[in-house]
């Protein structure tokens, strides 16, 4: 029986563009676009906090790299019959303009380029990642209109007026749909539950003055909220899908939801509600004034007024 809509969301007919032998694809045009906004915003609330202007820039330069190796190897390693089984293409874990980036490896990789920065240049690492915690959330609403026009991490059929439509040479392998089936846009729940998360993320900061690693904690909350439910209306089929009855990635989201709210549990009972952000984001500065009461001989600047730019 057809499935048929009122209305539907059209996929794009092509995600590559010729200029001249150069290839433009959409996915890599989304990845960039969401690292320059990631870059431009974060740089803000990270000079903001007392950061140098340039920082951000720079530590892109290290995470960046880090982070595509890392969501390529997590896609590689939870997909890898598709590469190294039977009938795979070993050369195809190599050409990520197909998709094909785990956002879990994006994280750990980026976070251990930004790590590995800090350390040489003695930044402290949680003022930052709360510098940066709305604007990687900013960076994946971005990200995901890549999947958009690559016609892939689509979920199950719909009769929803939304559905998205998709081509049958991008249906999950040995599957088969009714002629006119559309599908849930999981690309597009996850881009508005994130911009939603950035409200909520901008918000709770600017009032409670969180710090100490607990805007971070809450983007990992916010985030892994969503993506776990947004996990089970997926189809496309990865090695690890079914783990004692759960996708892999929902069970992702779970463990590191309970890991975020336990630091952040953690972190509150350890610093008092008046206490404000770290008064520097530089380790040799608060070495300097360590065991001073909160808030004394504050650099000026170094604390985000009210009306700080978010």
């Amino acid at each position: 029986m057809t499935t048929l809509t009122l209305l539907s969301i059209p996929s794009p007919s092509q995600g590559v563009w010729h200029l001249g032998p150069l290839p433009i694809r959409a996915y890599a045009l989304a990845i960039i676009l969401g690292v320059v906004a990631a870059v431009w915003t974060g740089e803000r609330r990270w000079v903001a906090r007392g950061g140098t202007e340039g920082q951000i820039g720079d530590i892109a330069l290290w995470a960046v790299p880090a982070g595509l190796v890392g969501a390529r190897a997590y896609h590689v390693a939870t997909d890898h019959d598709l590469y190294f089984g039977k009938g795979g293409d070993p050369v195809g874990a190599l050409e990520i303009w197909h998709g094909g980036l785990g956002i879990w490896g994006a994280i750990a990789g980026g976070l251990l380029g930004a790590w590995f920065y800090c350390r040489r240049h003695g930044i402290l690492v949680r003022p930052l990642a709360d510098a940066l915690a709305p604007s990687l959330l900013l960076a994946q609403v971005i990200g995901r209109f890549g999947n958009y026009f690559n016609q892939e991490l689509y979920g199950k059929p719909t009769k929803l007026p939304w559905g998205l439509e998709i081509d049958a040479a991008h249906w999950p392998q040995g599957m088969t749909f009714p002629t006119g089936t559309v599908f849930h846009p999981t690309f597009l729940y996850e881009a508005l539950w994130n911009l939603a998360g950035i409200a909520l993320l901008l918000w709770l900061d600017r009032r409670y003055k969180l710090g100490y690693g607990r805007v971070f904690a809450l983007y990992v909350m916010i985030y892994t909220a969503g993506r776990g439910w947004i996990e089970t209306l997926r189809i496309d089929t990865i090695e690890l899908n079914n783990v004692l009855g759960l996708r892999w990635g929902v069970w992702m989201s779970i463990v590191l939801f309970v890991g975020a709210a336990a630091y952040f549990l953690v972190a509150t009972r350890r610093h008092r509600p008046t206490d404000t952000r770290e008064p520097t984001p530089y380790a040799a500065d608060q070495a300097a004034t360590a065991g001073e009461p909160a808030g004394a001989d504050e650099p000026t600047g170094t604390q985000a007024p009210a009306e700080a730019p978010e």
